[in-house]
């Protein structure tokens, strides 16, 4: 598979995020901080997704889409739009649970506003400078992947109780 790749854009406030080839968690850190980054903008309204170019998405890139969504909808913000043409995506989103905080269309033409040129988009670097700050980031995806659903909680129970046992007290 090829090396996955984010690149993220903005106009007037709708942000674009666009996933290409295998999007793995090597790319976490950065995306969590452009999350917030993105949440802070004065000018922020609407998020949308392009999943056309991604052949595949763990489940730790998964856990951070639904955060956004989640937190978008608690600043009472509509969900944000996924464009996914890929059947594979398309089901692997489905069986996260999705439809229920995302709009998932297969086509931009499908968007009720305009999808903003992801031409001129910046790419989020691999960003894993440290190790603890990964292992929250991998944490608190997967916590909000379990809280979604119980097939969720079901499949990553086991996963988030052996990372909440790696972690270490503050002292």
């Amino acid at each position: 598979m090829s090396s996955g790749q984010i690149k993220v854009a903005d106009h007037k406030g709708v942000f674009v995020i666009k996933m290409e080839g295998d999007v793995r968690l090597t790319l976490c850190l950065s995306f969590d901080e452009f999350i917030e980054h993105m949440f802070a903008a004065p000018d922020f309204c609407a998020v949308i997704f392009d999943l056309c170019d991604a052949v595949a998405i763990d489940s730790t890139t998964l856990g951070l889409m639904a955060k956004i969504s989640i937190r978008g909808r608690a600043m009472e913000f509509d969900a944000p739009y996924v464009v996914s043409s890929n059947p594979n995506i398309t089901r692997l989103l489905a069986s996260m649970g999705f439809e229920d905080i995302f709009y998932i269309v297969e086509s931009a033409d499908a968007l009720e506003m305009p999808i903003v040129d992801t031409e001129s988009a910046t790419a989020l670097d691999e960003n894993i400078v440290d190790e603890s700050q990964v292992h929250n980031s991998v944490l608190d995806a997967h916590r909000t992947l379990m809280e979604l659903n119980s097939t969720n909680h079901n499949t990553f129970k086991e996963l988030v109780a052996a990372l909440e046992g790696e972690q270490k007290p503050c002292r």
